[in-house]
């Protein structure tokens, strides 16, 4: 073969290949040199830059091992092969100097793409003793079994090469092979018996790597029957389950062991072994359960040089013995609950290139000064408490090039860098503020700058050097200003701009390069239109300009390249679309432009196949729904949002198939709900409320497993409420008010246990109090008013009833009785609440916030949002009867209480100046008697007051809020005097009793009738008629009508009293 041309020899290949059979392909190629057999197997592969990315920009791989590094220089070393040179002289390839057989191949990261199958000239090379395929994409593709015909071969990487399928038995083979790579694939499994081969066959194997392959069907103790001479095995990743005897660690020769992230291994107690004598350097248990004194023996590895012990749930503060490692060069401890002050004794380990403690408790400020750490790469620290300014030495490191200190609680400015090292820098979510130092946008390595969620200001520089490597810029939710500087449209490199939620203003500028893949200017002042530009930025996937003053033109011209957008954000901008000439967005996934002012349909959403979130809301969107609505994201879309337009006509026809969360509401939308509704199995949240629709509730809605809101209120829905709620029902909110609804409430909604709001109210729903709600641990929000409910609210039937609920109105009714004193005493949410202590929450979820109207202050008002501590009771407009329980004075988180329109008696108990939180206090239209009690003066917040039309009598408290009611809170009581009412108080004025206070029980008088009535007889009619008359009643109680006529003797005495004080006082 020798003789013949390059070319002959590949064309004899094909021949060769074509008509012969894989089992005699070996004896028939045998003749074939291996530079052809090298040529063809190249030549059945495609090159791409993709097939090789650096290990770290692969996004399933989070749980990787940072100190592995791979492909980060990649390069085709194929594309330099020559036909009419020798193979010997090839890149990647090794030959024997004497033989020229080729005995080494190494195309690792060689951007090689395609398949390898099991007739690839890749295996007529039989003296390989080394090949190594990692980093490239054999997809799709499985292990062939011919790799076990390699009788020579001592080291085989196939590792990151996108192979998957299971592991031949063939490997078994193999029986020379010291080293085996097999890591880092996707979706790769061993079975047992290959496994159990693997390890009796293969005895000269030292080094065994199988990251990311699925072995949850070996049994972990396997592993004990490994050679002695092992030096590495890897199995990060692996599925492994069940408990390893931890001897594994004391394998005499092991040198690296990485057992890390599987989840569901255990390896015990602490093994009985020489640790100082162990000669391992490499070591990661990450996410694998073992003791506290497992980790305190560690310390104890005198050559260890890398040690992750990343989310092994530990406690208390990290252990000061881990400054004995003196070797080591990285320690990741990320994910754990360490605690307390970082050891200052890591800060000076001599070796020390990288320290990762993200995702932990630790507090404090960093020390103001360290020794040591002048090999410092990484530094890694984000996700803790760390507190306090940001101190020098960090911006002094010379071989610093990744730091994270994200996440943190760190205040004051940013100091001047002096590094030029510097790649990577994260200073996101912390306190940070003035303005960005211009060393900073200086860095000439800088590729990624991370300063989002600070207090920075200021204007960015208007000139920086450096920066020709900078791929991502973020500095968004800061209060940064002033228009956008040129330097930021002419960074070569820029991949992803984020600068959202700060102030800046102007105009956007027209970029210089195309190779923007994420832009974010949203939340800033900015105004114009958007640059032409962007329609050049063919890899763009994220764009993201809501909530400016924009005036965007949605037309082919700016969007027809943008064939990979992703995600497309207007909202909030004035926005025209010219449906005249179509284009397609093939990979649109998620379009916002709400509150942009459109009247019309985007037409280009026609051919959006994969559509995933779609909001149009908040616009002027008039007439029909396009029946094509209905093909978009047909499988895909799961959130559609049409509420807030102008939509006419009947229920849209949509496909309901993927949809989760479906908000119509407040359109002018008619007709019936119709049953492809309930082709929405998954339907989550489901808002048609403020429309016109008519008809029933479809009862599939309430057969639902997965639905949380129902939102039907304010339509002209009619008949019952459908009565079989599901047991097994997801509902948090149903909200039926404003309909037409009759007949009783379902008792079936005792089983909506994760029920947080029911709103009926304004229907026609009759019946009883639902008593049997109160067993619903979640309720929060419970709105019967304006129906037909009538009778007495008795005793409660559950220990402790309504739990967690906070807003009960019960008003406009026809309940009757007394007050249900019993079930005041249990509403456990309403007791003590103290605000300062709560963070400012609402009701609802990420994409329904719940809402209400509620009578506050004397009007009905909308709740857009319900803070999760607002609190009121509301039972006006029934038939009440008897006294106000003084048990409501421990309600103090109430901030409004309205019991007017009722038939209520007696005093107004003191206890309600407990009722700190009150804002608005309603008691007005009852019989209330007494005078108003002095201690509600001490209420701060009291801003409504309304004791109108009852029997009040005496002084009117002055001081604080007091002072600020009007006549309108106090009319209709006759006996009540002073400010600010026109009647004066005179000191001669007869003395009411004081109301009840909470604790006591005394009776407005004696079961046996004796008072001061016979004490006043005995003064006006003579001892002895007095004394008789006392006796009488002792002995036969009261003669009704001598008490008829001395109560109105006092009756009369009393208003000559007044007339008399009068006249007195109008003379002086």
């Amino acid at each position: 073969m020798g003789c013949l041309s390059w070319k002959y020899q590949v064309l004899c290949l094909l021949s060769f290949l074509f008509h012969s059979t894989p089992s005699s392909l070996s004896s028939s190629l045998s003749s074939i040199s291996p530079c052809s057999a090298l040529l063809h197997f190249n030549h059945s592969l495609s090159l791409h830059k993709d097939a090789s990315p650096p290990l770290d920009t692969r996004p399933y791989y989070s749980d990787n091992r940072y100190y592995i590094q791979m492909c980060d220089n990649s390069y085709p070393k194929t594309a330099s092969w020559k036909e009419d040179t020798d193979c010997c002289s090839w890149d990647g390839v090794v030959c024997d100097k004497t033989t020229r057989h080729v005995i080494g191949l190494d195309l690792s990261c060689s951007w090689l793409n395609g398949p390898i199958h099991s007739n690839s000239t890749l295996f007529f090379l039989p003296h390989l003793r080394t090949l190594n395929l990692a980093g490239n994409c054999f997809n799709p593709s499985l292990i062939s079994s011919e790799f076990g015909n390699f009788k020579a071969l001592t080291h085989l990487n196939l590792s990151f090469s996108c192979f998957s399928g299971k592991i031949p038995y063939e490997i078994s083979h193999l029986s020379s092979l010291i080293s085996l790579d097999l890591s880092l694939n996707d979706g790769l499994f061993i079975e047992t018996p290959v496994w159990k081969r693997v390890i009796h066959n293969l005895t000269q194997l030292r080094e065994l790597l199988l990251d990311k392959t699925d072995m949850s069907s070996i049994r972990p103790n396997s592993l004990m029957n490994m050679s002695s001479s092992f030096t590495t095995l890897s199995l990060h990743y692996c599925y492994l389950q069940g408990k390893l005897e931890n001897n594994i660690l004391c394998l005499p020769s092991i040198q690296t062991l990485d057992l890390g992230f599987n989840y569901n291994l255990d390896l015990g107690s602490l093994p009985t072994c020489n640790w100082s004598s162990s000669s391992l350097k490499v070591l990661d248990l990450s996410s694998i359960s073992f003791s506290r004194e497992l980790l305190d023996s560690i310390s104890n590895l005198k050559y260890l040089k890398v040690l992750a012990l990343d989310n092994c749930n530990f406690t208390r503060s990290i252990p000061s013995l881990l400054s004995n490692l003196t070797q080591i060069t990285y320690l990741a401890l990320t994910a754990n609950n360490f605690r307390g002050l970082m050891p200052l004794s890591l800060l000076n380990l001599p070796n020390l290139s990288t320290l990762i403690l993200d995702n932990n408790q630790l507090v404090g400020p960093l020390p103001n000064h360290v020794s040591g750490l002048l090999n410092l790469n990484v530094l890694s620290l984000s996700s803790n408490f760390l507190n306090g300014t940001l101190p020098s030495w960090l911006f002094n490191f010379p071989s610093l090039v990744r730091l994270n200190l994200g996440d943190n609680q760190f205040i004051g400015e940013i100091d001047e860098f002096k590094p030029n090292s510097l790649e990577y820098l994260d200073l996101s979510y912390n306190k940070l503020h003035g303005s960005i130092p211009r060393s900073l946008l200086s860095l000439p390595n800088l590729l990624t700058l991370i300063l989002d969620n600070n207090q920075l200001i200021g204007p960015l520089p208007n000139h920086v050097s450096g920066l020709l490597n900078l791929n991502v810029l973020s500095l968004s939710s800061n209060f940064l200003n002033g228009i956008l500087p040129s330097w930021l449209f002419n960074l070569p490199s820029l991949v992803r701009l984020n600068l959202g939620g700060n102030q800046f203003i102007g105009e956007i500028g027209e970029f210089k390069f195309n190779s923007l893949e994420h832009l974010n200017l949203s939340y800033n002042k900015l105004q114009g239109s958007i640059p032409r530009s962007i329609s050049r930025f063919v890899n763009l996937t994220y764009l993201f300009l809501s909530s400016n003053n924009l005036s965007i033109m949605l037309e082919s011209e700016m969007f027809s390249n943008l064939k990979n957008l992703w995600i497309l954000d207007f909202s909030n901008n004035l926005v025209s679309i010219n449906n005249n000439v179509t284009y397609t967005l093939p990979n649109l996934y998620n379009l916002n432009l709400s509150s942009s002012n459109i009247s019309e349909f985007p037409i280009f959403l026609r051919t959006s196949t994969h559509l995933q979130y779609l909001d149009l809301s908040n616009n002027r969107v008039y007439g029909q729904v396009p029946r094509w609505l209905g093909d978009v994201g047909r499988d895909s879309l799961y959130f559609l949002d049409l509420r807030a337009n102008l939509l006419q006509g009947s229920f849209p026809t949509l496909s309901f198939r993927s949809l989760r969360y479906l908000f119509v509401s407040n359109n002018k939308l008619i007709g019936e709900i119709p049953s492809l509704i309930c082709n929405a199995s998954y339907l989550d949240v489901l808002d048609l409320s403020h429309n016109n629709l008519s008809g029933i509730i479809p009862k599939c809605l309430v057969h639902s497993n997965f639905l949380s809101v129902l939102d039907l209120r304010m339509n002209s829905l009619h008949g019952t409420i459908p009565t079989t709620f599901s047991k097994r029902n997801n509902f948090r909110n149903i909200n039926l008010n404003g309909n037409q609804l009759e007949g009783p409430l379902p008792q079936s909604l005792a089983n909506c246990r994760n029920l947080e709001v029911l709103d009926i109210g304004s229907n026609k729903i009759n019946g009883t109090f639902p008593y049997w709600l109160e067993g619903l641990l979640y309720l929060r929000v419970l709105v019967i008013r304006s129906n037909k409910f009538q009778g007495r609210i008795g005793n409660p039937k559950n220990k402790y009833p309504f739990p967690n609920l906070r807003i009960l109105d019960i008003s406009n009714n026809e309940f009757n009785g007394p007050l249900p004193r019993k079930y005041f005493k249990y509403l456990k949410a309403m007791t003590n609440v103290d605000e300062r202590k709560v963070t400012l929450k609402y009701m609802g979820e990420i994409y329904y916030q719940d809402s209400l109207n509620v009578m506050i202050k004397g009007l009905y008002i909308e709740l857009v949002r319900i803070q999760t501590v607002f609190t009121t009771i509301d039972f006006s407009n029934n038939s009440f009867r008897g006294e106000i329980p003084k048990i409501i004075g421990r309600l103090k988180s109430l901030k409004g209480l309205n019991f007017s329109h009722n038939n209520l008696t007696s005093y107004i108990p003191p206890s309600f100046g407990n009722l700190t939180n009150l804002e608005w206090l309603d008691l007005s239209f009852n019989k209330l008697i007494g005078e108003i009690p002095r201690q509600l003066t001490d209420i701060p917040w009291l801003a409504v007051l309304n004791l109108s039309h009852n029997q009040l009598t005496g002084h009117i408290p002055s001081g604080k809020q007091f002072d600020t009611f009007d006549n309108d809170s106090y009319i209709e009581n006759l006996d009540l005097c002073g400010f600010p009412l026109s009647r004066t108080c005179n000191n001669l004025e007869a003395k009411k009793p004081p109301p009840l206070t909470l604790q006591q029980e005394d009776n407005i008088e004696p079961k046996n009738g004796f008072g001061w009535q016979v004490v006043s007889m005995g003064y006006g009619c003579g001892v002895i008629f007095g004394m008789l008359m006392g006796y009488l009643m002792f002995k036969f109680g009261k003669p009704r009508c001598i008490v008829r006529m001395v109560m109105l003797e006092q009756h009369i005495m009393l208003k000559r009293l007044k007339k008399n004080a009068q006249r007195h006082g109008g003379k002086k």
